[in-house]
């Protein structure tokens, strides 16, 4: 199984650049170990955008999806630092998605990553997974490692930085994320579904990212 676990949060945001070095040294000298010090946590990837919109984007793999919303993760928000709280207020075009693993084929994680975002049409969730799953399959593909498909709960899916009363329309979108090896893999592999003529209509976005650097729960003393 390539995508450690069966619980994925997905995290994205823009920063002012004056205050952008402070942001990441905050990610890497506090919040990246802080979450994946959490019960259930297992794993945090940090990345940054090659070609893509936010900048900064972060996968934090859990045991189960039920980790997202235990009272470990839910204590840990309510209780943020001051130094957290200082950089969290600065977020700007915020996704988060608390979300499962439904779909995860090929083996280990690639220096680049490719993502599509989607919208599922209400009722037509099997049909689309059922379409996703066929095409999530890197044996073909020259440079890519693993594809997955993650699925937002849209529930719990909201920006922490925005009113969490306020509609969030894109709460339950889905994710197609792909491992490869470097960014210049991630285009043709982004055909089989921005090429799709079916799945055209219900991508919102994508992008391609560079690891920056990752943490696992092993990796702590």
């Amino acid at each position: 199984m390539p995508m450690a676990g069966k619980g994925m949060l997905l995290t994205s945001m823009n920063i002012d650049p004056v205050h952008e070095a402070e942001f990441n040294r905050w990610y890497d000298r506090e919040h990246i170990e802080e979450r994946v010090a959490i019960d259930g946590f297992l794993e945090a990837r940090r990345y940054v955008a090659h070609d893509g919109n936010p900048k900064y984007l972060s996968l934090y793999s859990t045991e189960t999806f039920e980790v997202l919303d235990s009272p470990a993760y839910r204590t840990a928000l309510a209780n943020q630092t001051a130094w957290s709280k200082a950089n969290i207020a600065r977020f700007q075009n915020m996704i988060r998605a608390v979300a499962r693993i439904t779909v995860s084929r090929g083996t280990g994680r690639g220096a680049a990553l490719g993502i599509v975002r989607l919208r599922p049409q209400a009722g037509g969730e099997d049909k689309l997974r059922a379409a996703l799953a066929e095409q999530l399959d890197p044996t073909q593909l020259d440079g890519i490692i693993s594809l997955h498909l993650i699925e937002s709960d849209p529930a719990l899916s909201k920006p922490i930085t925005d009113d969490p009363s306020a509609a969030d329309p894109g709460a339950g979108d889905w994710f197609v994320l792909i491992d490869a090896t470097d960014v210049g893999a991630v285009p043709a592999a982004m055909l089989r579904f921005s090429g799709n003529i079916a799945l055209k209509p219900l991508i919102i976005s994508s992008g391609i990212y560079r690891l920056m650097w990752d943490l696992a729960k092993s990796d702590l003393g």
